[in-house]
């Protein structure tokens, strides 16, 4: 089965559902949250439009997804009254993600969302449009020259398919095996596979946006990355390794075949600034305006590490539990799909104890990417 038609986050509101488990994925926004004001600020001192088009690309489903609109819509508002406008643009605002994401539990959060918006702001405020549209960002999905800004976070470090090339061609099997995505043992052909799947996709997605964008119009991304040149490097895969020692732990009780494990390659990849440069100048359609990088620790922290203690706890086994939760939130759908749901709280609870002792000897961070591109007049 192809991985982008099974990949979603966890439906509903339960003990691992993304709704629940999704405090990386809120914090990462809030970080962000100054570049996107910034951008947003931008467009409106050049243009004041009568309706504004806004698109969220993967905006999953749970508290985050509303969030990320509401923030937009009071930058925008703000700035109309501002500027002394007797009432504010008319807001189209497009929910984009897979067809598998839990578009029920957004849609059926928007009555409320509606009564807020009204009460804080007034009859003054929009009118304000809100629809989903499910499709793949890796192509066209919204009308020429419809939107003047586009948000997405935590969502472009999923690649539109597993690379291909991943398998040798002579018989022997998986290039990669006993891994779920790059480590430091995996051979240069897994690592040109995966940054050559990530440029095209790279490239197919800016050109889609800028069909879809106006001259001047805005896009801030923030996903996945890594600051060193090498993707074999801890701070972009361990992740995954510590995932893939899960499963061949269990591998080794006879609960999975190891088969199956090399035939499983996550369709993920952090890449370095320099990689995502090089594909905004190749294509050509957008300006580069910020590019910056930032940590965030697996749990969820801040990245505050002065009153770190490395001491092994139940706090940090606790902590890689809740790593752990955070990661089945976003994942389990692949991996059920092909090893079974069986075995995942067995899996889940095997990885929540190698991440609690990982925790337990450093402080282990995600780096994030924010970027902010303007679309070329």
């Amino acid at each position: 089965m192809e991985v982008m038609q099974v990949l979603h986050m966890n439906k509903g509101a339960g003990e691992t559902s993304y709704a629940t488990n999704s405090t990386v994925q809120s914090n990462i926004i809030s970080t962000a949250k100054p570049v996107t004001e910034e951008a947003i600020l931008d467009i409106f001192n050049h243009v004041l439009p009568e309706s504004v088009g806004i698109a969220d690309l993967g905006c999953s489903s749970g508290p985050n997804t509303l969030l990320v609109v509401s923030e937009i819509l009071n930058v925008i508002y703000a700035k109309w009254q501002q500027l002394g406008r007797p009432c504010s643009p008319e807001f189209r605002v497009y929910l984009n993600d897979l067809i598998g994401n839990d578009f029920n539990n957004v849609f059926g959060s928007l009555p409320a969302f509606y009564n807020k918006l009204k009460e804080e702001k007034g009859s003054e405020f929009g009118p304000c449009f809100i629809s989903g549209v499910p499709g793949s960002f890796y192509g066209r999905v919204f009308p020429s020259k419809s939107l003047h800004f586009v948000h997405s976070s935590s969502s472009l470090h999923w690649l539109s398919q597993v690379p291909p090339g991943l398998e040798s061609k002579d018989g022997r099997g998986s290039w990669n095996k006993g891994k779920i995505y790059i480590s430091k043992t995996s051979p240069d052909c897994v690592l040109e596979a995966y940054s050559s799947q990530f440029q095209k996709d790279w490239s197919v997605f800016l050109k889609s946006r800028a069909e879809e964008i106006v001259g001047g119009g805005r896009m801030v991304l923030s996903f996945m990355g890594r600051r060193s040149t090498d993707p074999r490097s801890k701070e972009s895969c361990y992740q995954w390794e510590l995932l893939a020692r899960a499963l061949m732990s269990m591998v080794s009780e006879g609960l999975i075949e190891e088969k199956e494990v090399d035939s499983f390659n996550a369709p993920y990849y952090a890449p370095s600034p320099e990689e995502v440069k090089f594909g905004i100048y190749k294509e050509g359609s957008f300006i580069l305006d910020r590019l910056e990088m930032f940590e965030i620790d697996w749990d969820g922290g801040d990245g505050d590490g002065d009153n770190y203690d490395a001491t092994p706890t139940s706090s940090t086994l606790s902590n890689g539990a809740r790593v752990a939760k955070t990661i089945r939130a976003v994942v389990e759908s692949m991996l059920e799909s092909h090893f079974g749901g069986d075995v995942m709280d067995g899996l889940f609870q095997r990885y929540g104890e190698m991440v609690g002792n990982h925790l337990a000897k450093t402080r282990a961070k995600y780096i994030n990417l924010v970027i902010s591109l303007v679309r070329k007049v």
